[in-house]
């Protein structure tokens, strides 16, 4: 002001005052002090007080500087728009000139410049209350601004002090990047600012509202780098500080400033992000934006410059343990009711978002350890802690192991201190488990069963403990939900028949609650699965399924199956009420009885349907024929139904797992996705999936005519495709061994026990019935999933594909294996794409892995399959490989829209892992293989011509199993065996094919093995080349047979013995085939191999016992109700009808008499029949002839005594005939004509049938 203005103010300012000037104001002020020491100083302290306080600059530099004037003004030094036209240098020098006017420090002159410019700045694009971060205009005169700043305080021009208790003047004005820029500009630290502040209350509001601000902010800002690298640092500085080593929140002192004001602030952004999830928060409200961001923090990248100390750990570890111990309101019986909605899928996903960055930084077996002691330390919040059991065995598979072992400790330690806490804790937690599928923890029911129905079981250990766990599930009969009663029920824990009385009492209240809640056990279904998640499950709906289960057990047993009988005895009501209409429902009827109506039919037979309901069931079925709509052949072609309704979710999912395949490294968030398809295919199936284990029980599938419903198609389509989408969007950017687990994770969510049989009935439709027609995409895409498959095999169950298969049915990955054939053309050409891409896919996925872990991936089968169609469709892959002839892995090109598949797959075959594979015995292409495969071969539709395939064969036999070594499948160049081995797989094959892989129409004749003639004429030529070959020379010892038989023996010894119509008839089949293949190959095979020298006699010794043994009037006799008169008969019509087998017999009688007595009376036990006994006493007769006494008399017919006569003449010599013909005068006249006729005519002794003869009499 001026000295007028100051005058006149103070002529105004009271009645009768005199005017007086400003100087004698100051004057008399002066006076009034008295001076000493230090009150200069004082002075000047209170004036820099007074000037910081009240004062405004602008005004106080008008005010001294007077009129403007050239030289450069402070007020000008403000102005941020001015300090960028000045240098540093010169607006310091400004600085020092103008606080020496003041008298004031410079330091605290150019650190209110500096706070006053901040200000302009903050509030020069408006009012920042609801932003923290600057424009591009405002960040440009701030770092103006900064660089002045970091000058001054280079030069001690510069007051921090200061400056911040500017700054918190104006709080309310001040952005959050501001003071990050400070910070980062080495202005003034976060630390120091937030410490300058006395009241620390104030200061978390302020950081509470700007974090908060930051995190709203933080997706729509065009600066979210800027954005994002401020909360970096601030939540680095905030748990560097908070959660330091040596503190201590929990003990009675008075932590550090600092480190109070970061835990605090912590813990408030956490309280308010779970307590926005508690309300029900909506996506994209701002309080899910700020939750969404802050959640985000806890990745592990934000703390990788913290790496050095353990604070993040300290942090994860206090937040894991606020999260479940937030708001500890619910009870344990809310939990027991409640937590079938906290599983995985049904919990918030920024929910489960935080357990998995937490679970980054501490190991599963401290993630364990740590849930346990909070739960034993703390009230927990219920539902908090069970969704993060679900979030831990879900996304940290070594996690469940370990689960495990801490529920068996809990049960223990209830037990044996009867403690309640840890009973409960138990079967929570187990239950909780159990929510989220086989693939991750055994079914509640299958766990209660090996936890209480052994003696084993902890329970058993005295009366008291058998009363505390009834008095638990007593107590808990209220408020779980009903499968859990019934698991208790039909899975009761072993109890000592003293102690039955508690059983039985839980029992009947169990069953008392079950009807008040309407469900009866009664009603329950024939193959119900207690380990369903949903609560209940409607009769009519579980009807449905429990047909389709009996139908699927009918067709492979050919019986009613056992449940359906039982049902219809013990559970009538559900029988009558449920299961019948269910069966029954009016259809079109197929010409030809499918196994439902073969079902119906049986059980009608059986009285088990009321005639009532039969007949309506008739009628209704006859109207729908009358009204039977035109329909259209169904299509084969994949293709996924993404329609309204239950898949919209489940293809949103889908969708969603595809993106998070981007990031293989994405462990949880892959399993995450998983975890929530598993969830949304319970509404897409129309049921609840179960969390039972699936390899529980047998999958009962038809292979000729596998069947779905068109809602379970749709959903196998739907996951199928998607699976193979997503593998050729994943191999485009990443070979296979680089994707990740989603591939693993997805296929084990296919292996649930209903789910499972419905993709397995898909993928036999597809890979065995519509293989050809397969896109390259799909075929890639199956194949990876087979991989996989094979892969869980483990935990899936066996495959029964109908009789005649092994009776414990067939792995996962053999079952795969077994869907390939080679019948025509195309089977075979895509049987070589589906083998080149699975074991492409399996070298390159595992090829880090150890060669047992990859030997486990791939089928021995399907290996040889491959090694068996490159070798006959490549006539180069026949060739010896050079060591040089090695590639890569032929995955990367198959993925290509134009792959040759055929190039491919000679590149696997070169591949030099593949080459080393191939070493392995396992799989090993050996002789019997190669046989069972070419077997299949229709040659009618064979990609080979008649010639090409003679080629094959010839080379396959005889330059490459032939000579190949016993211990890599081969011969050892031995054609006998060769032959023998074929021999085997050839009665092998005709005695299967009834087998699912031919038609049910097949029979036993030539036709009815397709591919087989050429085979058995190679048998044929082999054999022929056994006769040709060298004869045995003299010295070697009695031959012992053709091969031929010894075959026959030693499978016959294989066969089950014994009487019963089975063993009967599977014996009687084998036999038959065996005549087929005498009658195919030459007559000299029944004898043995001749020896060098003079002719012997042929022998017989293995043919006879042949026929003697297997094929013979014994084997008939014996299977009649009176075998002596069933054998007088045959004999006597033979000698009006076929006289030659008795003649065969009389001369064979030396040699067939001893056995046929032995095994007469071996296995009937009585004296030979009469018939037998005439041929005997003929026999007598000859021989008694020869003798000097008197003969026998001749029993009749003459001829037959005639013929016993000639041959004992024959084996006498010719020396003797002459006086054994005058022996013949004792004889009638009869007989001497027909011992003359043979002796002339000498037919018998020459007849080369006389083999003939003797086979034809045994059959």
């Amino acid at each position: 002001m001026s000295d007028s203005q100051v005058e006149g103010a103070a002529s105004t300012s009271g009645l009768g005052s005199r005017k007086r000037r400003w100087t004698e104001l100051l004057a008399g002020r002066v006076k009034r002090q008295m001076y000493s020491p230090g009150t200069e100083q004082k002075l000047q302290e209170s004036a820099v007080h007074l000037l910081r306080r009240h004062l405004n600059l602008n005004d106080l530099l008008l005010e001294v500087e007077g009129a403007p004037r050239k030289t450069l003004c402070l007020n000008q030094l403000i102005d941020p728009e001015a300090c960028t036209n000045l240098s540093s240098s010169l607006i310091g020098s400004a600085l020092r000139d103008q606080a020496s006017r003041l008298g004031v420090p410079v330091a605290v002159l150019s650190s209110r410049m500096v706070a006053s410019s901040i200000t302009q700045i903050c509030v020069s694009d408006g009012e920042p209350s609801h932003r923290v971060l600057l424009s591009a205009e405002q960040r440009k005169k701030l770092s103006s601004l900064l660089e002045v700043a970091r000058y001054l305080l280079a030069h001690s021009m510069f007051s921090r002090f200061s400056l911040c208790q500017q700054l918190w003047e104006v709080q309310g004005s001040l952005l959050l990047e501001v003071v990050w820029q400070l910070h980062i500009q080495n202005v003034v630290s976060f630390q120091e600012l937030l410490e300058s502040h006395a009241d620390t209350q104030a200061t978390v509001a302020w950081l509470f509202r700007n974090l908060c601000l930051l995190c709203e902010e933080m997706e729509a800002s065009l600066y979210s780098d800027i954005a994002s690298a401020m909360l970096s640092d601030l939540v680095q500085m905030f748990v560097l500080r908070g959660f330091q080593k040596n503190s201590d929140l929990r003990r009675n002192v008075e932590p550090e400033q600092m480190g109070q004001l970061a835990f605090v602030v912590l813990q408030r952004m956490l309280i308010f992000a779970l307590e926005a999830l508690a309300a029900g928060m909506q996506d994209g409200s701002p309080q899910h934006k700020v939750v969404k961001c802050w959640f985000g923090v806890f990745c592990g990248h934000t703390y990788d410059r913290m790496i050095s100390t353990d604070s993040p750990k300290r942090f994860f570890s206090h937040t894991l343990t606020q999260v479940l111990t937030h708001k500890p309101v619910l009870r344990v019986s809310d939990a027991v009711q409640m937590q079938k909605e906290w599983s995985f899928a049904k919990t918030h996903p920024l929910l489960t978002g935080l357990y998995r960055r937490l679970f980054t930084m501490l190991s599963p077996e401290e993630l364990v350890g740590h849930l346990q002691e909070v739960l034993e330390t703390h009230e927990v919040n219920w539902q908090h802690v069970l969704s993060c059991v679900s979030t831990l065995v879900i996304c940290l598979p070594e996690a469940q192991q370990l689960v495990k072992d801490w529920v068996a400790r809990l049960l223990a330690r209830a037990f044996e201190n009867c403690d309640l806490d840890s009973m409960v804790t138990a079967f929570l937690v187990v239950r909780q488990a159990a929510l989220e599928g086989p693939s991750v923890f055994p079914s509640y029911a299958d766990w209660f069963q090996a936890s209480f129905g052994s003696s084993r079981g902890s329970h058993c250990c005295s009366k008291k403990t058998l009363v505390f766990l009834f008095k638990f599930l007593s107590d808990l009969v209220p408020f779980e939900a009903p499968r859990y009663m019934q698991a208790h029920i039909l899975h009761p824990p072993l109890v000592p028949s003293k102690y039955r009385s508690l059983l039985t009492d839980y029992v009947t209240l169990a069953k008392t609650r079950l009807a008040d809640l309407k469900v009866s056990l009664e009603n329950m279904g024939l193959y119900e699965d207690l380990s369903s998640a949903r609560d209940v499950t409607e009769p009519h709906s579980q009807a449905h399924q429990d047909v389709e289960k009996a139908i699927a057990v009918f067709e492979h047993t050919g019986r009613i199956p056992s449940a359906v009988m039982e049902a219809s005895i013990f559970r009538r009501p559900y029988y009558t009420a449920h299961f019948l209409p269910a069966l029954l429902t009016p259809r079109v009827l197929p010409k030809t009885p499918d196994p439902r109506a073969a079902l119906i039919e049986s059980l009608r037979r059986a009285d088990k349907i009321p005639l009532s309901l039969y007949s309506a069931y008739c009628q209704a079925c006859s109207t729908a024929e009358e009204k039977k709509p035109e329909s259209a052949a169904p299509g084969t072609k994949v293709e996924a139904v993404c329609a309204e309704g239950p898949l919209g979710p489940l293809a949103a999912a889908l969708r969603e797992l595809r993106a998070a395949m981007t990031d293989p490294t994405q462990y949880d968030v892959v399993a995450a996705r998983v975890a929530v398809v598993s969830e949304r295919l319970d509404a897409a199936l129309g049921r609840a999936e179960e969390d039972g284990s699936s390899g529980g029980s047998q999958i009962q599938l038809s292979v000729l005519t596998p069947g779905l419903e068109q809602q379970e198609r749709e959903v196998a389509d739907l996951l199928l495709t998607c699976f193979c989408q997503n593998l050729i969007v994943a191999s485009g950017f990443a070979s296979p061994d680089r994707q990740g687990p989603w591939a693993s994770r997805l296929a084990t969510a296919m292996c649930g026990r209903r789910l499972f049989p419905v993709v397995l009935t898909r993928l036999c439709q597809l890979l065995r019935h519509q293989g050809p027609s397969l896109s390259a995409s799909h075929v890639l895409g199956l194949a990876a999933l087979v991989v996989h498959l094979a892969q869980s095999r483990s935990v899936l169950p066996e495959v029964p594909v109908g009789l005649p298969a092994p009776a414990e049915g067939l792995s996962v990955a053999e079952f795969f294996s077994s869907l390939l054939t080679f019948r025509t053309s195309e089977t075979s050409l895509f049987c070589l794409k589906f083998c080149t891409a699975v074991i492409s896919y399996s070298l390159c996925k595992y090829s880090s892995l150890s060669r047992d872990t990859l030997c486990g991936c791939l089928s021995p089968a399907l290996v040889k399959k491959f090694q068996f169609i490159i070798l006959r469709l490549f006539p180069e892959a026949r060739d010896p490989l050079c060591p040089e002839d090695t590639a890569d892995p032929p995955w990367r090109p198959l993925c290509r829209p134009s792959a040759d598949w055929q190039q491919a797959a000679l590149c696997l075959w070169k591949q030099r892992t593949f080459r080393e594979l191939l070493k392995e015995k396992e799989f090993h292409l050996t002789y019997r293989d190669w046989l069972r495969l070419e077997l299949e071969i229709q040659p009618e539709v064979d990609c080979l011509s008649d010639t090409e395939r003679w080629d094959f064969q010839q080379w396959a036999l005889h330059e490459y199993f032939l000579p190949k070594p016993s211990a890599a499948g081969g011969c050892d160049g031995d054609l006998q065996v060769a032959c023998a081995v074929l021999v085997d797989v050839l009665i092998d094959f005709r005695q299967s094919s009834r087998s699912y892989n031919y038609s049910e129409n097949s029979d036993l004749v030539l036709s009815g093995c397709p591919g087989n003639r050429d085979i058995f004429s190679r048998l044929q030529e082999m054999a022929a080349g056994l006769e040709q070959g060298p004869a045995a020379p003299r010295s070697c010892s009695p031959p012992q047979g053709h091969f031929l038989f010894g075959v026959f023996r030693r499978r016959l010894q294989a066969l089950a013995s014994g009487w019963d119509v089975a063993a009967r008839l599977q014996r009687q089949r084998e036999l038959l085939v065996y005549k087929w293949i005498l009658l195919g190959l030459p007559p000299s095979v029944v004898v043995g191999r001749p020896q060098a020298g003079r002719p012997a006699a042929p022998d017989c010794t293995e043919f006879f016992h042949l026929v003697n043994s297997e094929l013979g009037l014994l084997n008939a006799c014996s299977q009649s109700g009176d075998p002596s008169l069933t054998a007088d008969l045959v004999l006597t019509a033979c000698q009006t009808e076929c006289p030659l087998v008795l003649t065969s017999a009389l001369l064979w009688w030396p040699r067939l008499e001893p056995e046929l007595r032995s095994r007469w009376k071996r296995c009937l036990q009585g004296p030979l029949p009469q018939e037998l006994q005439r041929l005997w006493e003929a026999q007598r007769f000859g021989r008694s002839c020869l003798l000097p006494d008197t003969a026998s008399p001749a029993p009749g017919p003459a001829w037959l005594s005639a013929a016993a006569l000639y041959f004992e003449i024959q084996r006498a010599g010719k020396d003797r005939v002459k006086s054994q013909l005058e022996r013949l005068g004792c004889q009638g006249e009869e007989a001497r004509y027909e011992i003359l006729s043979l002796v002339f005519s000498g037919k018998l002794a020459s007849d080369p049938c006389s083999d003939r003869l003797r086979f034809s009499w045994f059959t």
